[in-house]
């Protein structure tokens, strides 16, 4: 229990249980629309926002942040108005977003040396200025949660229905695609581009297996999302390895489990 008596582990701490929280409601939302493959492209775009970022020399997370918002609204825009297939819209969007990350960190003179904490994941290297960020937007996400629980779970679940009732199903859905977004580009400081699915899909997945309800789903993706993050981060202190790489791995040796638990309960 020494090691919480140094400040950086104790950010890392404070900033897994801060984004495991947000990532596992946002997470219910995603699964529940069925939103992960735009997810997956958001990620991605996020890429060119981090190339543009070194390579004018601004802050790489604002840019992000940028292209990520920029992204997610362009295919919900693309679909809606043009009626251009949604995967087909991802599949420019993750393109573009890679192609302009690298020309941009081609272009960028000397070498980038936080790229493999945006790619791979660094949690170690959270400061107190992402701390704040953090707090701040998971303290904005429960409370719209709280405000608009009951008609996001109706937009989830059946927009068609929410129209016909008059619920503001244009603000609900553009609010959680921008919270969406923004909530991918704090967790890619976690565990990086290349492992943030997991963080959005396998809690829900291992919650699915026991409820059926929204709120009890999301309320057991949280605890899954927070033990299986903890137990990551301390597993990487006794055998020195990547706490991002742990935290997936945990994350699906507890779904392996539950699955298995499932099918033996069947039989």
């Amino acid at each position: 229990m020494e090691i919480f008596g140094y400040d950086f582990f104790r950010n890392a701490f404070i900033g897994i249980v801060l984004l495991s929280l947000a990532s596992a409601v946002i997470g219910t939302y995603i699964v529940t629309r069925r939103l992960v493959s735009i997810s997956g492209g958001v990620t991605h775009a996020c890429f060119g926002g981090l190339g543009l970022g070194y390579f004018l020399g601004w802050n790489p997370v604002v840019m992000a942040t940028v292209f990520a918002v920029a992204s997610s609204l362009g295919v919900q825009w693309m679909s809606e108005r043009h009626r251009v297939r949604e995967d087909s819209a991802i599949a420019v969007v993750w393109a573009l977003g890679m192609a302009l990350g690298t020309l941009f960190i081609f272009l960028t003179p000397g070498y980038v040396p936080e790229l493999n904490a945006f790619l791979f994941g660094n949690v170690l290297t959270i400061t107190k200025a992402d701390l704040w960020s953090f707090a701040i937007f998971t303290l904005v996400l429960l409370l719209f949660f709280g405000l608009y629980f009951r008609k996001i779970v109706i937009c989830a679940f059946d927009p068609d229905f929410a129209t016909v009732r008059h619920l503001p199903v244009k603000f609900i859905t553009t609010a959680m695609t921008v919270l969406i977004a923004v909530c991918i580009v704090l967790t890619i400081r976690l565990v990086g581009v290349m492992l943030l699915m997991s963080m959005l899909a396998l809690p829900q997945m291992i919650a699915e297996s026991f409820c059926h309800r929204f709120g009890s789903m999301m309320l057991l993706s949280v605890a899954v999302s927070l033990l299986c993050s903890i137990a990551g981060l301390m597993l990487a202190t006794v055998i020195d390895v990547p706490c991002s790489a742990l935290i997936v791995l945990t994350m699906t040796g507890a779904y392996v489990v539950t699955r298995l638990c499932v099918l033996c309960r069947r039989r």
